[in-house]
């Protein structure tokens, strides 16, 4: 295996982890809907930040940053929209 496909291969292998890792805390969310555990700081934080991890993987056309941090960002945005709607 040649050293990019090696470096494509860890990096899809990583982002199936980080991305992987990340469901479930986003399916309760969904399923329950409570959100009084979420930090809204931290979630604000997060989402800007993987959208910024999604833009630097755009620029470099790093694809296995750019989809897993997509994936990451529509679930991390879902909770934040959901930690405004639904914060008591």
């Amino acid at each position: 295996m040649s050293t990019p496909a090696l470096a494509d291969f860890i990096g899809y292998f990583a982002a199936v982890l980080t991305t992987g890792s990340f469901v479930p805390q986003a399916w309760h969310t969904f399923t329950t809907r409570d959100v009084s555990g979420i930090s809204l700081g931290m979630y604000s934080a997060f989402t800007v930040g993987v959208a910024s991890w999604t833009i630097y993987g755009l620029l470099l056309s790093a694809w296995p940053v750019v989809i897993a941090n997509l994936i990451t960002l529509a679930l991390a945005a879902s909770i934040l929209i959901m930690k405004l709607r639904y914060r008591s």
